[in-house]
């Protein structure tokens, strides 16, 4: 049984399970994100107080909370129990030898230990990425009314003009990004 959790799932699998959690947020009256799990944060540290927006009830999204703390358990299960460190990343040819260009070694996990690892928070090159795109990201999800799973899964499951707008701005943005800007600091 656990041979067949630790081999790669077929696309669709996740596409059923994406499905069947959205009709539940849709017909309880709930949408799906995680920006909106900072608010919460703020709201029950008491930021209310001080700033309008973030005085709400934040006992209503208990729901989104479980599923933040769900996602990062999950995650740690993924990676401690169910892969394999003896087996190479699935990753194409190609993005090896684009990344390799870039100054990239070949990829070992998921995640470019040149970005990821602790070590790369303490150079100023690193702090400097993770700091600037920590705040584009925070400042896009306000500035676009939620992030990228909260427009691309819940705003068009319940087909919302305004999240359309928003996943192809986040496309051509993410385009942008791999292709100009990230050759330009790497």
């Amino acid at each position: 049984m656990l041979d067949f959790l630790m081999q790669p799932w077929p696309w669709w699998f996740s596409g059923l399970i994406l499905a069947f959690i959205m009709f539940l947020l849709l017909f309880f009256g709930n949408s799906f994100g995680f920006s909106a799990n900072l608010r919460t944060i703020c709201s029950i540290g008491g930021a209310g107080k001080r700033v309008k927006f973030f005085d709400f009830d934040w006992k209503k999204q208990t729901w989104n909370l479980v599923f933040l703390v769900g996602a990062i358990l999950g995650g740690y299960i993924t990676s401690e129990f169910l892969s394999n460190p003896d087996q190479a990343v699935a990753i194409s040819e190609n993005t090896i030898k684009d990344l390799g260009a870039l100054g990239f070694a070949a990829p070992t996990s998921i995640q470019p230990a040149e970005l990821f690892a602790f070590e790369a928070i303490f150079t100023l090159k690193g702090f400097l990425i993770l700091a600037f795109g920590g705040l584009l990201v925070g400042f896009g999800a306000r500035y676009a009314g939620g992030c990228t799973s909260g427009h691309a899964i819940s705003g068009l499951a319940d087909l919302q003009l305004p999240s359309l707008i928003a996943v192809v701005g986040f496309f051509i943005g993410g385009l942008i990004m791999t292709f100009g800007i990230f050759p330009l600091i790497f």
